[in-house]
């Protein structure tokens, strides 16, 4: 099969990978979708010893399984769990001390004709829902996931930094809670996305300091941080959902002193991210910039790293 294959830093278009066999519990997918991530990106750049195939985030159909999913159109959760471990035993899989994760940590990932999973990771895609939009699935879920970390109220005033493609799922899930709410970014146009949901934005410089209760780095570079920081009123709270390829300087003084709560978040609710797909309360579309064929993929990593574009999408088959 074809597909595109990081090592030491590089990557090519490979066509000669064995199929995979799916071990017990697992099932065989044909990726249908995939699409193109920051994590992809700061892999290829070195931000972890990875080598095998890329991608996390897609849409496939099921080729080899349980019967009630066989021929299905199915999104997957990325890690994969050893279930016995403190983290699985306590309701914690995503931490799990054993877990390999898609086309990130010991696993093969999407940018391929086909992957493996647990079958415990495979969510039905709704019929309502295109195989395009499907592939959001696990960006929206990890945006999600904000609320399930942060207690969110109607009340707070929440900043959003960052205009790309995580930072504008971050905002419209955000935005359903009724909040009031800012995203501020440097690309008006992006920005624009939002401002046509009647979501309030602006450039990152019209942030006032000490004026929000929580705020949400999205950008994954130290200016984000540092606007999102400054930001935050006493008792804040800061979320990071941005993975960050080199080390980040932080005064942490200001953070006792201050006593701002500090918030790593990942991986979030797939069925909750499903349903909103499903009743159109997040519009993905506008986000997709580019559509390749697998072929064409080193293209299409070409055009995920320009600045200002958001979703590339590999068309596996």
């Amino acid at each position: 099969m074809k597909g595109l294959w990081l090592e030491n830093n590089q990557l090519q278009l490979r066509t000669n990978i064995a199929i995979p066999e799916p071990p017990s519990e697992e099932a065989l997918v044909r990726v249908l979708y995939a699409g193109i991530c920051n994590t992809d990106l700061e892999l290829k750049r070195g931000y972890y010893p990875y080598t095998g195939i890329l991608g996390h985030e897609f849409v496939g159909i099921v080729e080899q399984g349980p019967e009630h999913l066989v021929n299905q159109r199915v999104v997957g959760e990325i890690n994969a769990v050893c279930g016995h471990c403190r983290f699985c035993r306590t309701g914690q899989p995503t931490h799990c001390e054993n877990r390999t994760v898609l086309g990130i940590v010991n696993r093969h990932g999407a940018f391929a004709e086909y992957l493996c999973l647990p079958v415990e990771n495979l969510h039905p895609v709704p019929d309502n829902v295109p195989s395009e939009v499907a592939t959001f699935t696990e960006p929206l879920a990890a945006a999600l996931e904000i609320q399930q970390q942060v207690a969110l109220s109607a009340n707070d005033r929440v900043l959003v930094v960052g205009d790309g493609k995580l930072g504008q799922l971050v905002a419209q899930t955000l935005a359903l809670i009724g909040c009031e709410l800012l995203v501020v970014g440097r690309h008006r146009e992006k920005l624009a996305n939002l401002e046509a949901r009647g979501i309030k934005t602006d450039l990152a410089e019209a942030v006032k300091d000490r004026a929000f209760d929580i705020s949400v780095e999205c950008t994954g570079n130290a200016e984000g941080f540092a606007i999102a920081r400054r930001a935050l009123r006493p008792r804040g709270t800061l979320v990071l959902k941005s993975t960050y390829a080199g080390n980040l300087n932080i005064d942490a003084s200001s953070l006792v002193v201050d006593e701002i709560t500090l918030i790593g978040s990942r991986c979030g609710p797939f069925p909750a991210a499903l349903q909103l797909l499903a009743t159109g309360q997040v519009d993905v579309q506008p986000l997709i910039h580019g559509r390749y064929p697998l072929s064409e993929g080193l293209l299409a990593f070409e055009l995920a790293q320009r600045r200002g574009v958001l979703k590339v999408l590999l068309e596996i088959s």
